[in-house]
């Protein structure tokens, strides 16, 4: 077997394939579906300071080769998660990181300090595609100076591998990739989900209670690839790529193209057991291609 190790800043992975955010839950509802240490990491649903109630129904809808969703960060707050959850997860024997989400710089930096005192969170990822509440609603990811500033006070306040997930709904994403590098980031994902809309044309009405939504899925990949390709370049910090990823070789051309892991997101909806498939693919792909490490690929597109 080919050796599949990586490393993500201060985290020792096993493998390259993480679940995303939002599209596995805590983990444990997949326990029954495959081994949950088999994986190299696991990103838990996006946590918050305080509990919310999510955005209105509809907030889920298919579309060609992907879906639209647009429910709105539901969750029972960062205090639930280390009194309930916290416990049930920690021994899982692989990274668990959570995703920490906010609308105002002090609410990331309070939910950040939390999480740090957990011993069994090695590493979160910081969720900028988030509206910036005093900045009218603008996402942090997509203003240079917004994201500078939130990064930067959450890794004065974060000890750990911090993992700074980006917006693609931006001009030039290498740009905000070079600041969150510059205020400290230990490694970047992307991409988030692409804002996109569905219409019911016999009710002449949007189908999302929120008019639009966050595009993930297959049809979303050629433009995660891309952005990958062009970040590598524009950076010298890990890079996990993400964004229709479906089987192995979708993950093999991330990795060419500059990731140094990838995550797995709308199609754990579709086949549960999708992630352990994909580290057997790797697996397969690198002794056939007689190459010793998955870190040898990195970057390896031969353009």
């Amino acid at each position: 077997m080919a050796d599949l190790s990586i490393h993500i800043g201060k985290l020792e992975l096993k493998n390259p394939v993480l679940t995303a955010s939002g599209t596995f839950g805590y983990g444990l509802e997949y326990a029954d579906f495959m081994d949950l240490a088999r994986m190299g990491g696991i990103f838990v649903k996006g946590t918050t300071l305080h509990p919310r109630e999510g955005n209105d129904y509809p907030r889920m809808v298919e579309t060609p080769s992907g879906m639209l969703n647009a429910v709105g960060l539901q969750n029972k707050g960062v205090d639930y998660f280390i009194s309930d959850i916290y416990p049930e997860i920690k021994e899982i024997d692989t990274n668990i990181m959570v995703n920490v989400s906010g609308s105002t710089v002090e609410d990331y930096v309070a939910c950040t300090e939390k999480i740090d005192a957990l011993d069994k969170i090695p590493a979160i990822e910081l969720n900028i595609s988030c509206p910036n509440v005093k900045q009218g609603g603008m996402a942090f990811g997509t203003n240079c100076s917004a994201a500078s500033e939130v990064v930067r006070a959450v890794r004065k306040v974060y000890h750990k591998t911090l993992i700074v997930k980006l917006s693609p709904n931006v001009t030039d994403i290498t740009e905000i990739a070079q600041v969150v590098e510059a205020e400290g980031a230990d490694a970047i994902s992307l991409i988030n989900t692409l804002l996109g809309m569905a219409i019911d044309a016999e009710r002449r009405k949007p189908i999302l209670s929120t008019i639009t939504g966050g595009l993930s899925g297959p049809c979303i990949k050629p433009v995660a690839l891309r952005m990958v390709y062009q970040t590598y370049k524009a950076v010298k910090i890990p890079i996990i790529g993400l964004g229709g990823i479906s089987n192995w070789k979708d993950a093999i051309e991330f990795i060419l193209a500059g990731a140094t892991a990838i995550q797995i997101g709308t199609y754990n909806f579709i086949d549960p057991a999708i992630p352990v498939k994909v580290v057997e693919g790797i697996n397969e792909y690198l002794d056939r291609q007689g190459v010793c490490s998955v870190r040898e690929l990195v970057g390896g597109l031969i353009a």
